[in-house]
Order: structure tokens, then sequence, then C-alpha cells
């Protein structure tokens, strides 16, 4: 189950992370805080981030093998980097429709599933 948390809670922080470092930019397009300063963006973006931490720290907390969890710490980074993609795929495909994927963002995400499944060989 600690996998399994970990997992859960590592999507739900990159959900917040993928909109702290890019939502600006769909509200900004939407003219929501087009007029703001930047210092005031930058806040938005490390409230939201604060939300990404809240989860980020349980998560390694809870599946780092130190603390009984089952994976090693570079289990737990290719596993955070294989969500981060795949959260910003999503992300940009449903917010950023002028964007498209081209077959080396499909080559880098196939490299990217590669790598867990050698960070888990033995």
């Amino acid at each position: 189950m600690k996998g399994l948390y970990t997992v859960l809670l590592l999507v739900v922080s990159n959900i917040f992370m993928t909109f702290a470092w890019y939502g600006h930019l769909k509200l900004e397009q939407m003219k929501i805080i087009s007029n703001w300063p930047l210092i005031a963006v930058i806040l938005l973006s490390w409230g939201i981030a604060l939300a990404e931490y809240s989860c980020q720290i349980p998560a390694n907390r809870i599946g780092f093998v130190g603390n009984g969890g089952p994976f090693s710490l570079m289990q737990l980074k290719v596993i955070q980097e294989v969500i981060t993609l795949i959260v910003f795929t999503a992300f940009t495909l449903i917010f950023f429709r002028g964007e498209t994927i081209q077959w080396n963002h499909i080559a880098a995400f196939f490299c990217l599933v590669l790598a867990v499944y050698f960070v888990f060989m033995k």
C-alpha cells in the first residue's frame, strides 16, 4: 500500500506543480492575470507550489526504503519524472490546444518508460 500511496501523492503533487509552473501562462492567455506584475504571478505560483510540496514531501517519506517504503531514491526520482511527463502532456493537450505531440516527444516518453524499467532491474 505504501507504493500506491506514494504514486498517488506524486500524481497529485505533479498536478499542482504543473499548474504552478505553467498555469499562469494559460491564465495570462485568458486575460485573467494579464495585468498582474511579475512578482504577483510568482507569489501565486509559490502558493500553488506549497500545495505541491505538501504532497511531494510525504510521498517521498512514505515511499523511501529507508523509511520502510518500497522505493530507493533513484526509483522515486524516475517514477516522479515519468509522472511529471504524463501530467504535463495531459495539461498541455487539455489547456493549450495549439500544442501538438510530435514523434520526438513520443520517443522521449518511451525513453523515460525504459528508464523506469532499467531503474527497477535487479
